[in-house]
This record gives C-alpha cells, structure tokens and sequence, in this order.
C-alpha cells in the first residue's frame, strides 16, 4: 500500500504502457496457469478518476483481439444483479446468469469498473469471482480474465474500503498520469490538435483542480473542434470550458487562445512545407521569441511531430526527411530538445532512424553531448 496525501494506493505506481506490459505479462501467466489447472489472478489497477484506466482495459482487449465484457458493480442494487435471477427448471430451482456473463470461450477480459464504488454486500458477493472465476450460479468460461478498476482510498472519493481477504485476492498496480503518454494518444485519436498543444503547453493544468481530468478535457476538445475560429468565439469557448473543467484551466485556455498558441504549425504543415524558411521557420521564431525564448512551445512542437510520425509509424519521404531535418537543425532550437528528438526517433521504423543518418545533424549532435 502507497500513501499520497490522504489517499492511499497499491502496486507499483506505473505509467499507462508500464501497466499495459504488467497486464499482458499477467494474462499469458494466468493462461499458463488454467493450462495446467491451477487458478488465475485478477488484476486490479487503481488511480484517480478520469486519466485513462477503462480506456486502457478497453483498447488492449481491441489490439489484442480479446472479447470484452463490461459491469459496473456500483449499479448493481442486489445480489441477483451479480448471481443471475433464479427460475424453476422441473422441479429444480436453478439461476439465469445475467446478460454481462460471457457465455463462449475466450480469449476475453472482463471489467469490474470502478469497482470500491459498489456496496458492500457486493463486494463481498464477488470474492468468490475473484478466488475461483466462478459463483454459485455460474463460471467465467475458459481463457477469460478478470481485471478490475479502483479509485484509490481515503481523499475526497465515495468508496467502499476493501479489506485484506479481498485485497490479497487480486494483483495490485497503481496507474499515474503521463502528459506525453497521453499526448501519443491523443494523436492517434484524433483529438484536436489545438487541445493537445494547450495540454503539452501547460502540462501542469492537470493538477489544477479535480474537475480537470484528462477525459474531461478531451471532452472540452471535443466540444470545440467544430470551431474554426477560438478567438472569434471566446464568450462560447468560456461556456464550454465552464461546462467540463475547473475555473483555472478554463481561464487559462483562454488566454492560450488570446495569444493564439493554437496556431502552432502542425506537424503535417512541418512536414509538406515546400519553403520551410518562410513557412516554418520564420513564423515560428515570431511566436517563440519574446523576452525570454518560449522553450515550452518549441518543446510542444517537438514532441507534436514526434508522435506524429510514430503513431502512424510513417515512412518519410525525401522531401519530408529534409524538412524534420530542417527542424532539427533550426539555430533557436535547445540542445536538450534536439537530442530527445534524435532518440525518439531511433524507437522508430528504419525511415525514421535514416534521418539521423544525415552528417550534418549528426556532427551538431556529436559537437553537443
């Protein structure tokens, strides 16, 4: 167990890939062991409301081709919510299992979400799910896995203490928020991009309140991407910010927007410039040249078409490669940046580790270390 304040924890706190590697690990363990007929272990991952946790179950079952079944327990008012209604069959009473119980093979992984929200009588109900994958009523068919979310203990959250007999049932991990974890994400997501260069501008917005949360504020992104113009539409953007996200980050996208940082170069334009001079890099010294260097957007941007050309694992073109190369080489960008580039850049394809290849780009990084 963890402290944080008043909240207390368990696991390991971990980033979402590390808690993404601790649950695959798990399930090809839990595999082995129903393989040999010994019991699986749920997984139970904590952390604050709102940074990720479902989503997280949600698209590693996607990517990993699992079944997917989802329960909240906190809905559930009675126990035949959990065990199924009972029916007489001859002159046997017997349960229907209810409609979340997976009925075929799996593979698949079933989510208790937010699970010390529910009473608890029915926490208690689910030990035995959680000891044998089984009830009284019915079993989780073979090669299905439980893993379960929780908010942590104590602090300001409405939630249902677990014991020992529980806790020890279950494997533990505590998930943290990542702004650049999260900021790869959003950009295979979609999320509009003025929403992810706001969050990688102001990373500390995330703990600004507890009504900014990461799924909050995609929601506001989602809100507003229909908006061509922020500026134009100021006194709608501050309804909407009001509507999902704590007064100081509302203000605070308000001015994000006044000094127009949403108007950053996109990494497709970095990447299609046909005069990176006069369409990149002129520009961009306008916007990060004030009293004192604006470091925070030029790291924006770099990490921006960082995830760009990792996400979408793209291969570069000649004239795309001159043009990172041309960012990378630009006289205002810091050191620092430059090298975290060079390294992110050899996670990536064989395309993308040519770039650093280019004997200009290697001789300043070399002149640098």
């Amino acid at each position: 167990m963890q402290s944080s304040g008043n909240y207390q924890f368990y696991g390991t706190e971990a980033y979402a890939s590390e808690v993404e590697r601790f649950v695959r690990h798990i399930i090809s363990s839990n595999r082995s062991a129903e393989a040999l007929g010994k019991k699986k272990t749920p997984v139970c991952i904590w952390g604050f409301h709102g940074i990720g946790k479902t989503e997280m179950v949600e698209r590693f079952a996607k990517e990993e081709g699992f079944a997917f079944s989802y329960v909240a327990p906190a809905q559930f008012e009675e126990m035949g919510d959990l065990l199924g209604m009972p029916a007489v069959k001859g002159d046997t009473t017997v349960f229907i299992p209810p409609d979340w119980v997976p009925r075929e093979d799996g593979p698949g992984i079933l989510l208790l979400d937010d699970v010390n929200r529910a009473d608890d009588r029915i926490l208690r109900g689910i030990m035995q799910l959680l000891q044998n994958y089984e009830l009284s009523s019915w079993s989780l068919p073979k090669d299905w896995h439980i893993i379960l979310t929780a908010n942590p203990d104590g602090g300001d959250y409405s939630v249902t203490p677990m014991d020992d007999a529980m806790l020890t049932r279950m494997l533990h991990i505590t998930m943290r928020f990542d702004v650049k974890e999260w900021a790869r994400w959003a950009e295979g997501a979609d999320v509009d991009p003025r929403g992810i260069n706001f969050v990688l501008t102001y990373p500390e917005i995330l703990g600004a309140g507890t009504r900014t949360t990461p799924r909050s504020l995609v929601q506001f992104f989602q809100a507003i991407a229909g908006i061509e113009d922020l500026e134009k539409e100021q006194g709608l953007i501050r309804l909407l910010a009001d509507a999902s996200l704590d007064k100081e980050t509302a203000t605070a996208f308000i001015a994000f927007v006044r000094d127009k940082l949403g108007e950053l170069p996109s990494p497709e334009s970095i990447l299609s410039a046909r005069d990176y001079e006069k369409e990149i890099r002129e520009p961009l010294w306008g916007m990060v040249n004030g009293t004192t260097l604006r470091i925070d957007l030029l790291s924006t941007l770099c990490t921006r078409l960082i995830n760009y050309m990792l996400v979408r694992d793209l291969k570069p073109d000649e004239h795309q490669k001159l043009n990172v190369k041309s960012f990378m080489l630009m006289d205002f960008l810091p050191n620092d940046l430059r090298l975290g580039m060079a390294r992110d850049l050899m996670r990536g394809n064989a395309e993308l580790k040519s770039i650093m290849t280019d004997p200009e780009l290697s001789l300043l990084l070399l002149e640098n270390m």
